[in-house]
């Protein structure tokens, strides 16, 4: 059965990211699995340092260095493990005693095209462990993650709270259409209110599809809220968003509307940098 997946790392965003996952798993009623991915490129487990010293240096000192790396790699590992083994009490404190503990050494975007299979939902961090200032960086990974992966990806800003409304940014394309769909028939925001928000001109085409959405979801028995607004998409939605005080956002992540494009490139950083809020990206 597929998964809600956790990443987790040493970073401030890790009980947040525990705190979302717990929450989607028991929306979902799906099996969880915490993830702990130790980087390759900074904990490598074969270190070759020829040519990094110079010439005349003594093997034996190469030798230490490598040691030194190895050893720093395994108190990673293990620290990681700690980490992983803490999660699952705190699961199970919540009720969730079954939680699945893995940890790779690699790299988090090629474990995460690994795993597809299995997973349902991703919950990952807004900022992870290498972010230097919380307040004006998004993770890195998270980009690449976002980019790459065909799964739904929930991201958490530091501190986690359950969302008790929706605004979904609709624009009427295939993939939102879908989001739609999917919303509809999956428990994970189940009995919250939805706004529904397009940002572009009120056409007649606009708003057919936003009524198509409107009604899918009230017969799903979801109360929607709809609203047409013109205006930069970015700042539309955020201005929506703290107008009506919501607190969870769903969009999609790629696609070539207004909606969908400006998820591209280092817009992507500029949203889920000024959400205060959790936000599901659907691909």
């Amino acid at each position: 059965m597929p998964n809600v997946m956790a990443c987790i790392d040493g970073s401030p965003s890790s009980r947040a990211v525990c705190d979302c996952a717990l929450w989607a798993t028991q929306r979902l009623d799906a099996p969880l699995t915490f993830l702990h991915v130790l980087d390759r490129n900074q904990y490598p487990t074969d270190t070759n340092l020829a040519g990094n010293i110079g010439l005349g240096a003594r093997e034996h000192l190469l030798n230490e260095l490598a040691a030194l790396d190895e050893q720093r790699s395994k108190l990673a590992m293990k620290q990681g493990r700690h980490l992983l083994e803490d999660a699952r009490e705190y699961a199970a404190g919540t009720g969730i005693k079954d939680a699945r503990l893995l940890q790779r050494h690699g790299s988090l975007v090629d474990t995460l095209r690994e795993l597809e299979g299995d997973i349902r939902l991703v919950v990952i961090g807004k900022q992870g462990q290498d972010s230097e200032d919380l307040g004006h960086h998004i993770g890195s990974q998270l980009e690449s993650v976002v980019r790459t992966l065909h799964r739904p990806i929930l991201v958490t800003p530091p501190e986690f709270e359950a969302p008790r409304s929706v605004l979904f940014a609709f624009d009427g394309s295939p993939t939102t259409r879908k989001g739609v769909e999917l919303l509809a028939a999956r428990p994970l925001v189940k009995g919250l209110p939805i706004h529904l928000v397009m940002v572009g001109a009120q056409t007649g085409d606009a708003e057919a599809q936003l009524e198509w959405a409107r009604q899918h979801l009230v017969d799903a028995g979801f109360d929607v809220h709809t609203a047409i607004r013109a205006g930069d998409v970015e700042e539309t939605l955020l201005a929506y968003q703290a107008e009506q005080d919501l607190d969870l956002v769903v969009m999609g992540a790629y696609g070539h509307s207004r909606i969908r494009q400006f998820l591209v490139g280092s817009t992507t950083a500029n949203m889920i940098r000024h959400i205060g809020t959790p936000m599901l990206l659907l691909r």
